[in-house]
């Protein structure tokens, strides 16, 4: 239970907050890739609370700058893409992808108003499917050699979805190891190789038990959380026997994205981004160990399920998620469908706009939750006293972050720990792009 003050500070991320400060310390997802591969590559964006555009310009390079042109205040996301900028529709200014204004073209000859004017503008970078645009201070952060990001375009896929509700909401409930044998149950285990791209729906690693089976049968595991240099390490521990346990070792990665085993042979990395502070993205890269990811198919399964161009979900409140009763009585816990987004889009949603943390009661099973929140509000203080927060890397500490090991698997009781490094070293050896690493 937080109390109300507490609750702001770790929620509101608009300009000039404590926690939007924090995040804009770091690079955060603006948009995918695949928007802005059309005819006509420009989107607006709305990102940390902030009205911006984005656009790629005649030599192929990204620009985010503020949506209100700086002369009278026209949406410069129908701005017209031209003469290596994006030029506004209203009186022919034009801007480059550092902000810079190149021409005031309704000016009388030898003007040099443009030179006066400089449009907000920040950097962006492509990261295997995702352009990041870093909001804050001073240098950009470097990002680490996490796997998600060192491995080819051939061994990744990525995907967005909107939630209409708090960042934070989403962030935590991917840190809640729990909640998977109650939201994400199924009722009856399905053939895995039907179920290519789709997470839950594989067999556990040396074992021959779906995911779904021990999540649904033990559904009281035994949870320990440990603080890394990028943020949380989480080992969720169902005893199967006096011999054998079902570990599976998720990660946070500070501040907003957390690391999960997807299956045997891919994971998932996942960021929570503010669109404001009452709605918010995932982002989200699917990363292979053995064979390249078939893109074209796990993008035609989610396309289904999403509404362009902003990737709301097709399944939401204004239809009650699809909730249907004969479903919930016997196929899934929720009655909700098969698609887990939709489970945690609804548990999020339902909290409000806004979670009221004064009115939560929290158990054991939560310590991860408790964990992050300490290390959110040290890290705020840290960065309001002008400190380098937690995971803001540089040249020399970046490369040292490599992996992280995210495990599900079936090992020793005794040595659970031995087992899962041992599991993942041998993921990463089998893996061209990961060997060595």
């Amino acid at each position: 239970m937080l109390s109300a003050e507490q609750n702001n500070l770790i929620t509101r991320i608009g300009p000039g907050t404590p926690a939007g400060n924090l995040m804009r310390h770091y690079w955060q997802p603006a948009a995918l890739v695949d928007e802005l591969s059309g005819a006509r590559p420009v989107k607006p964006v709305r990102l940390l609370g902030e009205n911006l555009v984005m656009f790629r310009d005649n030599k192929g390079g990204y620009g985010l700058i503020d949506r209100m042109c700086p002369h009278r205040g026209t949406d410069l996301a129908y701005g017209r893409l031209e003469d290596g900028g994006l030029r506004c529709s209203f009186h022919g200014w034009l801007f480059d992808r550092a902000g810079k204004c190149l021409e005031t073209p309704a000016e009388p000859e030898g003007s040099n108003l443009c030179a006066n004017i400089r449009q907000k503008a920040y950097p962006v970078v492509e990261k295997n499917g995702i352009l990041f645009a870093y909001m804050g201070p001073g240098e950009p952060p470097e990002f680490p050699h996490f796997d998600c990001f060192i491995a080819p375009d051939s061994h990744t896929f990525a995907f967005k979805g909107m939630i209409e509700c708090n960042w934070l909401q989403s962030l935590e409930v991917g840190i809640d190891p729990a909640h998977t044998s109650f939201l994400h149950r199924f009722f009856h285990d399905e053939d895995p190789k039907d179920y290519y791209g789709k997470l839950f729906r594989d067999v556990s690693a040396d074992s021959d038990m779906p995911m779904t089976k021990i999540m649904r049968d033990f559904p009281r595991p035994k949870i320990e959380v440990e603080q890394t240099d990028y943020g949380m390490r989480i080992a969720t521990l169902r005893q199967i026997s006096d011999k054998n346990t079902h570990i599976r070792i998720t990660n946070l990665m500070f501040p907003n994205a957390f690391i999960i085993p997807m299956n045997r042979e891919m994971t998932i990395t996942q960021w929570h981004v503010p669109i404001d502070d009452t709605k918010h993205y995932w982002y989200a890269i699917f990363t292979s160990f053995s064979t390249p990811v078939n893109k074209d198919q796990m993008r035609e399964q989610r396309l289904k399920l999403y509404q362009l161009p902003d990737y709301i979900p097709n399944k939401n409140k204004s239809n009650d998620y699809g909730f249907d009763p004969h479903e919930q009585e016997h196929e899934t816990y929720t009655g909700m469908g098969a698609d887990i987004n939709v489970h945690d889009q609804w548990a999020c949603e339902s909290m409000g706009a806004i979670q009221d943390r004064t009115r939560e009661h929290l158990g054991q099973q939560d310590k991860a939750i408790t964990t992050y929140r300490r290390l959110l509000r040290q890290a705020i203080e840290d960065t309001k006293n002008g400190g380098r927060p937690l995971m803001a890397l540089d040249a020399r500490t970046a490369p040292a972050l490599t992996g992280p090991a995210a495990v599900d698997g079936i090992g020793p009781t005794a040595d659970w720990k031995g087992y899962y490094e041992k599991t993942d070293a041998v993921k990463r050896k089998g893996a061209i792009w990961a060997n060595g690493r």
